[in-house]
C-alpha cells in the first residue's frame, strides 16, 4: 500500500491524505529527496576502547551500520576506564586492523574520517618531542641593588618535559607591586575572550617599567644560566624569559597512545607530528585514501593554549610591524610603558597566537590532508586562543556540538560552526549530535531526540554525526562495549538498532535537501577583531524572522563587496544588512574598508569607533576616518537596525503565530524552507514566507511524499501558508515556479460558520513564579522570577535550565530543579525541569481542523473530514463547492492479545493479555524485566464495507519505544516516534482482520532484573570493570545468569522500572472523504 502522503499532517489533524498517484517528483531535486543518496546519510563517532578492537567486530559494526543507512564513521580511540585490549594505538597490529576497516568500509560504501591523534581533543602523542610541543612563556626573576658588578646564576624558570630554552634577559629599575591582573588569560596562557578596546586597571605611577630604561642582558647569560653584569645604581629587576612546554597532552588517550601536544604555532612541529601517525595510515591504506579514508579531523579544544613558539619573535615582528623584545616584562604582569600601551601589546600577542595557528596548525594540516585528496573537519571552538569562525574557516568541514542531557549547554557552537560555513562556503557542517553525560543511561531512543535534532537542522547542520558508537569487539554481548558512562548509546547492540532504519531515512532526507543550493540570510553580524573571539548571534533577529550569520573581520576586509545593494562574499552568500560589533576600537585598514562598503550602498549598522586596537592602533586616523563616516549619516544606529530593513522594504523571512523552528535555503528556483515544532503540543501555524510568484509544496521527510496545499493565501510580498504539525514534527515548504496544480482555498465555512481563513488572537504568555533549586532545600533555592521573564523575553518558551546560572548558581555542582508557575492562554500551568533539561512553557494545543483538504500530485482534492457538518468551500475564483460531511467513527480494538518474546531472554515463549498495560507491570518476572522486541497479535472484526468516501486510521496510543506494524500480512512500516498513528485504508478489510504490532522496549528493565542476580564479573563501586572475566570472549552464556553484559553498570537493584511495550489504546478511526471537482 501507499501511506498517507503527508503523515505529519494525518497525526496533527488526525486524517490521512490521498496517495500520490504520479511520479511528481521527477525532477532531481525531488527524486534525491525521495531517496536520498550515500552523502546524505548521517555519521557517527566511532569510539575504540584502550585497545580492545577485533576484526569480527569491525566487520560487524559496519555491516550494521550499512543495514540502517549510516553514511560514514568519524574513529577516535579513547581510554574511558575499560581494562586494556591486545592492540596498542598505532602498533602495528592496530595498523592492520585500520586497514581492514577502511577495506571493509569501501566494500559496503562506507566513509571513514580518522581522528588526528588518540583521544578525543588535541594532537598530540608519544613521537611529539618536547621540542615541538606546545611552548609557553616562563620566567625567574630577582632584585639587585647597584652600583656593584654581579656575576651570579640566575634562579632557573619553570621546566616542563626536561626541555627550556632562554628568551630574553632583561633588567629595569625595580617598579612597585602592582601587576597586571588575569594576566594568564591576557597573555594567551589560557583562553581569554577580550574586546579589542578592553583595558585592565590602571596601574600607579610608580608600578610602570619605563621602555627606555629596558636593559637588555640576553647577550651576557652564560649558557649555565650565570650572568655577569656591572649593575648602574639604584634597584633593579632582573627578568630571566625562557619557554618550555606547557606539558598539555592528547587526552584521554590509552597510555600507548599518549603524549605531548604538537605546538600549534609551528608549521616545522606539525609536519612531523603528520609524519608520525597520519602520513603512516595513510600509507598503509594506499589507493582508498581520499577514496574511502577521507577525511582526519580536530575536536573541540581542551587542552590550552600556548603563547610562545621557536620563532615567535621573528613571526610577531613580520605581523605586528615592531620587535615585541621590550614588551616582554608584559608576559609576567609588568605594565611597560603604561596600561594602554602594555594592553595593546597584549591584544599585538594574542592576535599574533591566533594568527600562526590558522596559519600553521589549522591550514596547514588541511594542505597535508589536501595533498592525498582528503578533507579536514573541525570542531573550532575550546580554549585556546583563537577566533573561532576563521579557525572554522580553515577547514572544510566546520563542526559543532549538542548535547541530550548535561548540566551546560553547548548550543552555541552550531551558531558559530554554520556561520562559519556560511561565510566560508563550506556545504556540509556537522554536529556531534546528541552528546550526553551519565544521565543518559540507555533511555533515550530516536523519538525521544527527535525534536533537538529537529532544532539542530533548523539552525543549519546538515550532517549528524552520532555521539556514540562503541566499537563491539564481540559477536553478541549486548549492551555490550560502552565509551564509560558518556553518549547516547548508539550501537548495533541496541535493542532498536535494527528499526532505526526508518529514524536514519528521515534525516537523510533532511539532510539532503539542507545539503543543495545556499542558504538565505539577511544578516551579517561582523565580529570584533582580535582573539579569543566567540560569536553569539543576536536572538533579536531570529525572532524578528530574520537571519543572521557571525563573520570574522577578516573577511569583511579581504572579501566583502557589495553587489546590488547586499553585502557580498566570496562564497555565494550575500546580506541586507551589515552589523558592526559594539566595541569603540577598529583598525585603520577594517574602517577604510566600511567606508568603502557604505560608499557602495551596503546598509551598515552600528556606532562609530574612537581608536584602533593594538601597540600601532593608529587613533587618531581611524577618529578621523570614523567622524567622516558617521558623518554623512548614512550609517544606522544599532536601535534602529530593524527598522532600517522594514524602511528599505524588506520583511521576515518568517513569522509563525506558533513558535516554530526554521530554516531557508534557495536551490536553483525553489526556496526551500525547514519548518520545525519542537515543542510538546500540537500546533496548525499560520506561517508566511517572504516569497511570491510560487505555490507551497509539503514535502514529508518521514515518507518521502510531496504534495501540493490548498491552504495558503498570497498577500503581497508574502505567501502565508498552514502548516499543522504535531508536536516534536517537522516538513518542509517548497516554493518553485512550476504551475500552481491546486488553487488555493479563499473561504470555508461550517454550518455557516467561516473556519478558513483563522481568526486567530495572538497567544498569552505570563510568569507568574519560578524558583530554582536543590528539591527539598529551600535554603539554597533561588527566586528567579524575573530572570524567567527576561529570559522568555530574550529566546522564547524553550530555554536550558543551566543557562540560568550566568547570573549565578544558587548550588552550584548540584543538580537543581527549576519550577515555574505560569499563565497560556488564560491557563494556570506549570512546568518544572532539572539543570541537564530544557524547560518549556507548553501552551494549549491547538484543536484539528474541522475538515482537511488532501491535494495529491495531480491537483486533484480530497475533502477529509474531522467533524460533521454543512461545509462550503471556496477554491480560487471559482464558484463555492458544497459537502455535506458526515462524523467520523472511532472503534476500539481491546483485545485479547497474545503477546509473544523471543527465545533465551529470560521471558515466556508466550501470554496472553485481556487488555493492554505495559510489560513493566507483570507479576512475571521474566516479562517485567524484558528487554527486547515483543510481538503482539489480535484478530478484530471490520463491519464496515471498506471501500471509495471512507480512510482509516490505526491510532496505537502509548508506544514503548518503536513498533513495526502489519496488518492482514501487509507491512505498514516502522513508528518510532510519537503519534503512533497510520493509514490502514489499503490493508483494511471488512470481517475478520489480524493485526500484528512488534515492539521494541529500551535495555533498562533488563540490566535492573539483572542486578537481582549473583555477579559474573568484579566491579568498581562505581560501575566499571576492573578486569575482563574469561567467560566474555567465549560464546557462552553468563556463567550466573545474566542476560545483559556491560563494560560500566549505570542502573541498580530496585531502581523503577521503565514504561515497556505496547500500552495503548488502539482505535481505528473511520473518516469521511469526498472530491472536489
Amino acid at each position: 500500500m501507499k501511506l498517507h502522503p503527508l503523515l505529519i499532517l494525518l497525526a496533527v489533524l488526525g486524517t490521512v491524505s490521498m496517495p500520490s498517484r504520479s511520479a511528481a517528483a521527477a525532477d532531481a531535486l525531488a527524486a534525491g529527496f525521495q531517496n536520498p543518496p550515500p552523502s546524505a546519510r548521517p555519521w557517527v563517532y566511532w569510539f575504540w576502547l584502550n585497545g580492545n578492537i577485533t576484526r569480527e567486530g569491525i566487520t560487524l559494526d559496519l555491516e550494521a551500520m550499512k543495514r540502517v543507512g549510516i553514511g560514514g564513521v568519524l574513529i577516535m580511540e579513547v581510554d574511558q576506564g575499560v581494562p586494556l585490549g591486545p592492540a596498542a594505538f598505532a602498533g602495528e597490529k592496530w595498523r592492520e586492523l585500520f586497514v581492514h576497516v577502511v577495506r571493509e568500509a569501501a566494500r559496503l560504501g562506507l566513509q571513514v574520517n580518522m581522528n588526528n591523534d588518540a583521544g578525543w581533543c588535541g594532537s598530540g602523542g608519544p613521537w611529539v618531542r618536547p621540542e615541538h610541543a606546545m611552548q609557553k612563556v616562563v620566567w625567574s626573576e630577582m632584585e639587585v641593588t647597584g652600583p656593584t658588578t654581579f656575576s651570579e646564576r640566575l634562579p632557573q624558570p619553570p621546566v616542563v618535559a626536561e626541555r627550556y630554552r632562554d628568551i630574553a634577559t632583561l633588567a629595569f629599575p625595580t617598579p612597585g607591586a602592582f601587576r597586571i591582573p588575569n594576566i594568564e588569560r591576557r597573555s594567551a596562557v589560557v583562553r581569554g575572550d577580550y574586546m579589542p578596546d578592553a583595558r585592565s586597571p590602571e596601574a600607579p605611577a610608580d608600578a610602570v617599567v619605563d621602555r627606555g630604561r629596558i636593559i637588555v642582558l640576553t647577550e651576557l647569560l652564560g649558557e649555565d644560566g650565570t650572568l655577569r653584569w656591572t649593575v648602574p645604581a639604584g634597584r633593579w629587576t632582573i627578568l630571566r624569559l625562557g619557554h618550555t612546554p606547557t606539558g598539555a597532552m592528547n587526552q584521554p588517550a590509552p597510555l600507548s597512545g599518549r603524549g605531548l601536544e604538537v605546538d600549534k604555532l609551528s608549521a616545522t612541529a606539525l609536519d612531523a607530528y603528520w609524519d608520525g601517525f597520519m602520513a603512516r595510515i595513510i600509507a598503509d591504506v594506499g589507493p582508498l585514501a581520499g577514496a574511502t579514508l577521507v577525511a582526519t579531523h580536530i575536536d573541540s579544544w581542551e587542552t590550552g593554549s600556548q603563547n610562545w613558539t621557536p620563532r615567535f619573535r621573528e613571526e610577531f615582528t613580520a605581523l605586528r610591524g615592531y620587535d615585541p623584545l621590550l614588551y616582554l616584562p608584559v608576559y609576567a604582569g609588568y605594565v611597560v610603558g603604561s596600561s594602554d600601551a602594555s594592553d595593546r601589546f597584549l591584544y599585538d600577542l594574542r592576535q599574533t597566537v591566533s594568527d600562526l595557528l590558522l596559519k600553521n596548525y589549522a591550514g596547514r594540516m588541511r594542505e597535508l590532508a589536501h595533498r592525498h585528496g582528503m578533507r579536514l573537519t573541525i570542531e573550532a571552538y575550546g580554549d585556546t586562543t583563537v577566533d573561532n569562525m576563521a579557525y572554522a574557516g580553515r577547514c572544510d568541514e566546520p563542526m559543532g556540538e549538542f548535547w541530550a542531557t548535561t548540566s551546560f549547554t553547548t548550543d552555541n557552537t552550531v551558531h558559530e560552526m554554520v556561520s562559519a560555513a556560511h561565510v566560508y562556503g563550506r556545504p556540509i557542517v556537522g554536529a556531534e549530535a546528541f552528546t550526553a553525560d551519565g544521565n543518559e543511561r540507555w533511555l533515550l531512543h530516536p523519538g525521544s531526540i527527535k525534536a533537538q535534532g529537529d532544532w539542530a537542522f533548523a539552525a543549519g547542520v546538515n550532517r549528524i554525526v552520532y555521539h556514540r558508537y562503541a566499537l563491539q569487539p564481540w559477536r553478541d554481548r549486548k549492551p555490550g562495549m560502552t565509551m564509560g558512562p558518556y553518549g547516547l548509546h548508539y550501537e548495533r547492540t541496541q535493542t532498536w538498532w535494527e528499526q532505526s532504519s526508518a529514524w536514519h531515512r528521515y534525516q537523510s532526507r533532511c539532510q539532503y535537501l539542507l545539503q543543495q543550493g545556499k542558504p538565505v540570510g539577511d544578516i551579517l553580524c561582523m565580529a570584533p577583531e582580535g582573539a579569543a573571539r566567540t560569536f553569539v548571534p543576536p536572538v533579536e533577529f531570529y525572532r524578528a524572522g530574520y537571519r543572521a550569520d557571525g563573520c570574522p573581520a577578516e573577511l569583511i576586509l579581504n572579501e566583502a563587496a557589495v553587489v546590488d545593494g547586499r553585502v557580498t562574499l566570496r562564497s555565494g552568500m550575500s546580506y541586507r544588512m551589515l552589523v558592526l560589533p559594539e566595541t569603540r576600537a577598529m583598525s585603520l585598514p577594517l574602517l577604510r574598508k566600511i567606508r568603502s562598503l557604505v560608499d557602495a550602498g551596503a546598509l551598515v549598522v552600528g556606532a562609530p569607533p574612537m581608536v584602533g586596537p593594538g601597540l600601532l592602533g593608529a587613533d587618531d586616523e581611524v577618529a578621523l576616518a570614523a567622524r567622516a563616516v558617521w558623518k554623512s549619516g548614512r550609517v544606522v544606529s544599532p536601535k534602529s537596525a530593524l527598522q532600517a530593513l522594514a524602511t528599505r522594504g524588506v520583511g521576515p523571512d518568517f513569522r509563525s503565530d506558533r513558535p516554530l523552528e526554521w530554516n531557508h535555503r534557495r536551490i536553483g528556483d525553489a526556496d526551500v524552507y525547514f519548518v520545525a515544532n519542537t515543542r510538546s503540543g500540537r500546533a496548525n501555524a499560520l506561517c508566511d514566507f517572504r516569497v511570491t510568484g510560487k505555490a507551497p509544496e509539503i514535502w514529508d521527510p518521514i515518507t518521502g511524499e510531496i504534495r501540493p496545499t490548498a491552504y495558503y493565501a498570497r498577500m503581497g510580498a508574502i505567501t502565508r501558508v498552514l502548516v499543522p504539525l504535531e508536536a516534536a514534527q517537522s516538513t518542509f515548504v517548497v516554493f518553485r515556479r512550476a504551475k500552481a496544480r491546486v488553487q488555493p482555498v479563499t473561504r470555508i465555512t461550517r454550518n455557516g460558520t467561516v473556519v478558513w481563513p483563522i481568526a486567530r488572537k495572538p497567544g498569552s504568555l505570563r510568569i507568574l513564579r519560578a524558583v530554582w533549586g536543590p528539591l527539598g532545600d529551600e535554603s539554597r533555592t533561588k527566586d528567579v522570577t524575573d530572570q524567567v521573564r527576561r529570559m522568555v523575553a530574550r529566546v522564547g518558551v524553550r530555554f536550558r535550565v543551566a543557562d540560568l546560572a550566568a547570573e549565578g548558581d544558587p548550588a552550584y555542582m548540584v543538580v537543581k530543579t527549576l519550577r515555574v508557575e505560569y499563565v497560556a492562554d488564560g491557563l494556570r500551568m506549570q512546568a518544572t525541569a532539572t539543570d541537564p533539561q530544557m524547560i518549556e512553557f507548553a501552551m494549549p494545543p491547538d484543536p484539528p481542523m474541522p475538515i482537511e483538504l488532501i491535494a495529491d500530485s495531480s491537483g486533484t482534492v480530497t475533502v477529509v473530514g474531522q467533524t460533521a457538518g454543512a461545509y462550503t468551500i471556496q477554491m480560487g475564483s471559482g464558484r463555492p463547492v458544497r459537502r455535506s460531511m458526515p462524523s467520523s467513527v472511532t472503534a476500539a480494538l481491546k483485545g485479547p492479545w497474545s503477546v509473544r518474546f523471543p527465545p533465551n531472554h529470560g521471558a515466556p515463549e508466550s501470554l496472553r493479555m485481556e487488555r493492554l498495560s505495559g510489560l513493566q507491570t507483570s507479576p512475571v518476572a521474566g516479562v517485567r524485566h524484558f528487554s527486547g522486541s515483543a510481538s503482539y497479535t489480535t484478530r478484530f472484526e471490520w463491519r464496515e464495507t471498506v471501500g471509495r468516501g471512507r480512510r482509516y486510521v490505526l491510532d496505537l496510543g502509548r508506544v514503548e519505544v518503536m513498533a513495526r506494524v502489519r496488518l492482514n500480512g501487509k507491512d505498514l512500516g516502522i513508528l518510532w516516534h510519537a503519534p503512533y498513528r497510520l493509514d490502514i485504508t489499503e490493508a483494511l478489510k471488512k470481517g475478520e482482520n489480524r493485526l500484528d504490532v512488534e515492539v521494541t522496549n529500551l535495555w533498562v528493565n533488563r540490566m535492573i532484573g539483572d542486578e537481582e542476580l549473583p555477579d559474573d564479573s568484579r566491579r568498581h563501586p562505581d560501575g566499571r570493570l576492573v578486569e575482563w572475566p574469561e567467560w566474555v570472549a567465549g560464546a557462552g552464556p553468563s556463567p550466573t545468569g545474566r542476560y545483559t553484559f556491560t563494560t560500566w553498570r549505570l542502573w541498580r537493584k530496585g531502581e523503577p522500572l521503565q514504561p515497556s511495550g505496547l500500552i495503548g489504546p488502539l482505535t481505528i478511526r473511520s473518516l469521511p472523504t469526498a472530491r472536489l471537482r
